[in-house]
């Protein structure tokens, strides 16, 4: 069962790209009113306020790598956050870049090893995330978490994975923008990965249904990662890596309300939110519509919006 209690943990960390802005995420997640849509349907909420990142150790990482010592820096953070809030409920996540899960989900897994329990992540992302320092051509380090929580090779200088998630416990959901590297890796190991031409064609409903059932039947710990690029830039622009083609409003609904039926999410990443890319606040509302979504609001409860 989802925990009761809720806690608000913002990680303004803006290291794992270089078109800056999601620093101001977590602020704006709350102004666009989080912490009263989840206490308004019955939760308890605490917010920790924003994390700052561990000291910052000089390291030599390759020189394509963005800013690799201060994402370092905010993973150590965040794994500890992580771990900590564990203890005290079911932890959100205030991104941030999506390189704020490089210590969410090395965090969450932590202590699901530390309970017997399996560790399940559910990425909502049109990208997979699953470079590594040596396969990304970026240098951009948001591009990197699923492959570190999952033990891969390369990661020098951060923190040692000691529970690495076991990759047939990872599901992707939305992909519509894969690098070769990554496609390679992901088509080779036993990731569930549903991308847009799969739903075009069988809905979304019908494979999250089937990993949720996997978790249930696992008593697995179920972490949840919601970038804001997972949506059509229509309906969301405040992101940096659009591309177009992706989840509508209700589709993405759908997966919120699908999980809450379950009461199988036991944490939350909200990220890639830049409110300097949004128009009048839309995103920031959007992604509050859906994290309450997540924590039972139903389809006849919720708020109208106006943005003219």
């Amino acid at each position: 069962m989802i925990s009761q209690n809720c806690i608000l943990i913002g990680a303004p960390i803006d290291s794992g790209k270089r078109r800056q802005g999601c620093l101001m995420g977590p602020d704006s997640l709350r102004t666009a009113g989080l912490e009263r849509a989840i206490t308004g349907l019955g939760y308890q909420v605490r917010d920790l306020g924003n994390l700052a990142p561990a000291p910052i150790i000089d390291f030599p990482h390759a020189p394509h790598i963005y800013q690799g010592n201060q994402t370092v820096a905010w993973t150590k953070s965040i794994h500890a956050a992580a771990i900590s809030a564990m203890e005290l409920g079911t932890p959100i996540f205030l991104g941030g870049d999506h390189a704020l899960s490089l210590g969410s989900l090395t965090g969450v897994a932590a202590h699901a090893a530390a309970q017997n329990r399996a560790q399940f992540v559910l990425w909502l992302d049109a990208h997979s995330d699953f470079h590594t320092p040596q396969s990304t051509d970026s240098g951009n380090l948001h591009g990197t978490p699923l492959a570190y929580a999952s033990g891969a090779s390369g990661f020098d200088g951060f923190p040692e994975v000691k529970t690495p998630i076991a990759r047939e416990n990872i599901c992707i959901i939305g992909l519509r923008s894969v690098d070769l590297a990554e496609r390679q890796t992901l088509q080779s190991s036993p990731i569930h990965t549903t991308d847009m031409r799969a739903i075009d064609d069988n809905g979304i409903a019908q494979p999250l249904a089937k990993f949720l059932t996997r978790v249930a039947k696992a008593g697995g710990a179920l972490h949840v990662s919601l970038d804001v690029d997972f949506l059509d830039p229509s309906v969301a622009p405040a992101v940096g890596t659009t591309v177009p083609g992706g989840i509508t409003v209700r589709e993405a609904h759908q997966v919120m309300e699908m999980l809450h039926e379950s009461a199988l999410m036991t944490s939350l990443d909200l990220v890639e939110l830049n409110p300097f890319l949004d128009e009048r606040g839309r995103t920031a509302q959007l992604m509050v519509d859906l994290a309450a979504s997540g924590f039972g609001r139903r389809v006849f409860d919720r708020p109208t919006r106006a943005f003219s």
